[in-house]
């Protein structure tokens, strides 16, 4: 039996990079996947997956929007009934120093990474508390812990993600829900393909394991924090960075 047989899965942010890596693993062990994403890439990346046999179906949800998330959400709970796991993964980055970031790269960066899994909980929470069973994982970063030139709005947005994690495990795991965290480090993405190639060899050198790491590694990563062996694991941080520091 494959570990995700008859769940249903929702990955925000499922368009490209880890979230693509996720899709792809989950629906490997048999879920059925709803990929969200703002981009309309998410729609090819669920063809694609779904020429490999994959059970997977595109919508196109905006994240930092109640209302988008709770249609969403009702489409799901309409056609199968349940949600067994959230992964939110949707992410946005507006890089900038201080004194130079605005307010709206701010904002934006809170909105999307932070406030989002205030709406996609509140709207699947309930679904699993009837049905006594939820994972619910959230991307961290390694940036949460050590910080980034650069990065005070992403690195908050990033560390909050650790505290919301740490709260909702206390809520929930009488439900029989484990809420839990993913911080990766160096990963492999449309980001990282664009830098300097002596960049690239820079980071690797800090990584024990001798390379940057993909997304489908993170795929594995969050398979098992989804899988109903990992039932005792809550409000845990799970750093996955080929054995670099994150602090």
């Amino acid at each position: 039996m494959k570990k995700l047989d008859g769940q249903i899965v929702i990955v925000t942010g499922g368009a490209r990079g880890i979230g693509e890596g996720i899709c792809k693993i989950f629906c490997k062990e048999g879920a059925t996947v709803f990929l969200w994403d703002i981009l309309e890439k998410g729609r090819k990346t669920a063809d694609n997956i779904l020429s490999n046999r994959g059970s997977i179906f595109f919508q196109k949800v905006d994240v930092s929007s109640q209302d988008s998330v709770d249609f969403a959400v009702g489409e799901i709970i309409k056609n199968y009934g349940k949600v067994d796991v959230l992964i939110n993964n949707a992410g946005v980055i507006r890089d900038r120093s201080i004194l130079k970031m605005t307010r709206e790269e701010w904002d934006k960066v809170q909105s999307v990474n932070v406030d989002s899994l205030f709406i996609t909980t509140k709207s699947v929470l309930p679904h699993m508390k009837a049905a006594n069973y939820g994972r619910i994982i959230s991307a961290s970063s390694v940036n949460a812990f050590q910080g980034a030139f650069g990065q005070t709005n992403y690195s908050a947005s990033k560390a909050a993600i650790v505290g919301f994690t740490h709260s909702l495990c206390r809520e929930v795991g009488k439900y029989n829900i484990t809420v839990n965290t993913v911080a990766p480090g160096f990963i492999q993405s449309e980001m990282t393909d664009s830098m300097p190639e002596e960049v690239i060899k820079a980071g690797i050198a800090q990584i024990p394991m001798g390379r940057i790491g993909t997304p489908e590694d993170m795929g594995y990563v969050y398979l098992f924090l989804a899988s109903k062996e990992a039932g005792f694991v809550s409000g845990h941080t799970l750093h996955a960075n080929g054995g670099a520091m994150p602090f």
